[in-house]
Order: C-alpha cells, then sequence, then structure tokens
C-alpha cells in the first residue's frame, strides 16, 4: 500500500514537473517570437512608409467620402433642376395662354366699342333718345298708350346704357388679362433667373464632383506606390533582422564562453581559498544606473512603441535626453563595439563573474560611445552618449543585461 502510495507521488511530481518544463518550453518560444515582432517593423525607413500607407488610405476614404457627398448633391441638383424646367415650361404655357387671351379681349373690347359706336350712332340719327320718347308720351291718346309707349322710351335708353356696360366691362376684363399677363411674364423671367442660377450651381457640382473623382484615382495611385514601398522596407527590414539574429546569437555565445571561463576562474580561486563558490542569482544593487533618466519601457512583454502590437522587450529603455552621459554600470572590459543596423551604435561590456554568473551589459542606440574594443571601464565612469541610432522613436537608452549569454531583467540587478 505504501509502494503503491509512493509510486503514485511519484508519478505525479514527474508529469508536473514534465507540465512545468513544458511551460517554460511555450513561454521561450513566445518571447522568442515576441522579440521577433518587436524588432519587425521599426526602421525609420519602414516607419515612413508604413506613414505613407496609412496617410494614403486614410486621405483615400476622405476622397471616396466627398466624392460620394459630390456624388449626392449633383444627383439632388439635378432632380431640382427638372423640377425646374418643369415649373418653367408650365410657367411659360401660362404666360402664352395669358398673352393669348389679352389677344382676344383686346379683339373683344374692339367688337364692343364699334357695337357702342353704332347703337349710339342710330340713336342720335334720328334725334335726342329723350325728346324722341318724351314726345311720344304727348302723342298718346289714352292711358293704355301712354303706358306702352313709357315702356318704348325705357327700352331705348335702357339699350344704350346696356352698351356702355357691356363696353366698360370689356375694359375691365381687358385689364385683369394684362395683369395677368404681367405677373405670367415676371414669373417666367424669375423662373428663367433661377434657372440659370441653378445651372450654374449645377456646373460647379460637377465639377466638385470630377475633382473627387480624380482625388480618388490620384490616391488610389498613391496608395498602391505606398504599399509597394512599404513591402520593399519590410523585406530590407527582414534582413536586417536576420543579420541582428545572427549578430545577436555571436555575441550570446562570445559572452556565454566568457562566462564559463570566469566562472571557471572564480571557483578554482575559491576552491584555493578554501571558500566556497558564490551563490547564483540576481542581486540588486551589483549594478549601478547606467545613465539619469527615468524608465519608459520595462523588461519584458509590452506594446511596441510604434505599431502597438504585443511583443517581448530584452531591456530596459531609459529617457535622460539626446546627449545625456551614459555610465558603465560595473567595472569591466570593453569587448565589442560596432554599428547595428536596429541597434545602431551599440557597446558590449564584460563584467566577468559576478553574483554567481558571468554578467556582462550591452548600451544601444547612443550618440557616441568614447570607449573601445580592449579598454578598461571603471563603474560611473563615462562611456558613451545617448542618442537615436537604429530603430528608434527617440533619444533613449536601450540597456540590456546578460547573465551567462542569456538577456535577464536589468531591474533586478540594479
Amino acid at each position: 500500500m505504501a509502494a503503491s502510495l509512493v509510486a503514485v507521488l511519484a508519478l505525479g511530481v514527474s508529469a508536473a514537473h514534465a507540465e512545468d518544463l513544458k511551460d517554460k518550453k511555450n513561454e521561450v518560444e513566445r518571447q522568442i517570437e515576441g522579440a521577433h515582432k518587436d524588432l519587425d517593423e521599426s526602421s525609420s525607413s519602414l516607419q515612413r512608409a508604413t506613414a505613407r500607407l496609412d496617410a494614403a488610405q486614410e486621405q483615400l476614404d476622405l476622397a471616396k467620402t466627398r466624392l460620394a457627398t459630390a456624388r449626392g448633391k449633383v444627383e439632388v441638383a439635378r432632380e431640382r433642376d427638372a423640377q425646374m424646367q418643369a415649373e418653367l415650361v408650365a410657367a411659360e404655357a401660362e404666360l402664352a395662354a395669358a398673352e393669348a387671351d389679352l389677344a382676344q379681349g383686346e379683339v373683344d373690347r374692339e367688337a364692343q366699342r364699334q357695337q357702342v359706336a353704332s347703337t349710339v350712332a342710330d340713336m342720335y340719327s334720328e334725334g335726342d333718345p329723350e325728346l324722341i320718347a318724351f314726345a311720344s308720351l304727348i302723342d298718346a291718346d289714352s292711358t293704355e298708350e301712354l303706358t306702352r309707349r313709357d315702356g318704348v322710351r325705357d327700352v331705348i335708353v335702357g339699350q344704350e346704357a346696356r352698351a356702355y356696360d357691356e363696353l366698360k366691362a370689356a375694359e375691365v376684363l381687358l385689364e385683369v388679362r394684362e395683369q395677368q399677363v404681367s405677373e405670367a411674364r415676371d414669373d417666367v423671367a424669375a423662373k428663367r433667373q433661377a434657372a440659370a442660377e441653378h445651372l450654374a450651381l449645377m456646373q460647379a457640382l460637377e465639377a466638385e464632383e470630377k475633382a473627387a473623382k480624380d482625388s480618388v484615382v490620384s490616391l488610389v495611385v498613391e496608395r498602391r506606390d505606398a504599399r509597394a514601398e512599404a513591402s520593399r522596407a519590410r523585406a530590407q527590414d527582414l534582413a536586417k533582422l536576420r543579420r541582428l539574429e545572427r549578430e545577436q546569437a555571436r555575441i550570446e555565445e562570445m559572452l556565454r564562453q566568457r562566462a564559463l571561463a570566469a566562472l571557471r576562474r572564480q571557483r578554482a580561486q575559491a576552491r584555493a581559498q578554501g571558500q566556497a563558490p558564490p551563490a547564483s542569482g540576481p542581486s540588486g544593487g551589483l549594478l549601478a544606473s547606467p545613465v539619469d533618466g527615468y524608465v519608459t519601457s520595462p523588461f519584458g512583454y509590452r506594446e511596441h512603441p510604434i505599431y502597438h502590437y504585443w511583443g517581448l522587450h530584452d531591456g530596459v529603455d531609459f529617457a535622460g535626453g539626446c546627449g545625456t552621459p551614459l555610465r558603465a554600470a560595473a567595472p569591466g572590459r570593453v569587448v565589442s563595439s560596432y554599428v547595428s543596423g536596429v541597434y545602431g551604435n551599440r557597446l558590449v561590456i564584460d563584467h566577468g563573474a559576478m553574483g554567481g554568473v558571468g554578467l556582462a551589459t550591452i548600451y544601444n542606440h547612443a550618440s557616441s560611445y568614447n570607449v573601445g574594443v580592449g579598454d578598461r571601464v571603471e563603474v560611473g565612469q563615462v562611456i558613451g552618449y545617448e542618442g537615436s541610432t537604429g530603430w528608434s522613436t527617440g533619444c533613449h537608452l536601450h540597456f540590456t543585461v546578460m547573465a551567462n549569454g542569456k538577456a535577464v531583467d536589468p531591474m533586478n540587478w540594479l
């Protein structure tokens, strides 16, 4: 029973250990992938090409919106133009009808004038109608005849009055028709003026539509060219990244070998002195601050400062301003100094065995260094000046600490 329990526990521990190793393996793979992403799309040429592409896309979106708006305005203007043309045609038809009515009214009035003139002439050719009527009343022999002759008088006098009334009515109607013609002419003139102004507006809107369309075509070409430029820059950056990986592998292997040699010497010296070798692990305060500045990006996973994706940052970024002195974090020797397409001006200092490991520090993006390969440095010594060389968004120090050839969190050693 006890043996079975021990076996089960052993199997459980073994499984847990295997799972832990698997998790660590996955974490390392994520870190490697994150490191690649952190370096990718970071060169100034790719930044410019990407910014150009983004700007072209943004401007294209705006141009498409302007084109759609311009087309909408033109469509509305065309609908309004058709409506205004129909209104003008209707107004011109009303004017033509009013003018026809006016012409007919003038004819009717002239005919009525002729009628009145003829009636009056007939009456007065036979004498004064009133006197004729009065004479007929005097000659009446009886009451009946007097009544009949009085009615005849009324008819004679009424005919003259009706003729004048009809003439007056014709003249009033003619004035009304003249007013209608005047109003119709004013309406047609107003509609023609509005149509002319609307035509000018339509021409301006159509010109705006054409300009918007031309802008879209131009920006489509610009976006295509910007995409091609970004693709070329990305390919160039990928080549730089591959060179950096080879450089990094060389540096790591060199530092690993130097660390092993330093640790062997330290252990041999400890044995010779009858002392136990120092414990291995991070030791806060072992390294001095490399620059007077504040941390802008810590070690570990972070958002990329340019393209905002999540990736591994294998050092600590310090902001101190362009030209801020960079200082040696511990005594050591400069073992490498070169220009990296990604890290810019780069300096590697080997500090030997410290804290139970072979420790080295790497300074990146400096404007310049005043020490070179083989030089000994002391803690706090000015070794260079903060800059923005390589893939950088501004003056800063990317400070890396290597323990036995592997990047570790610098803050655990400062």
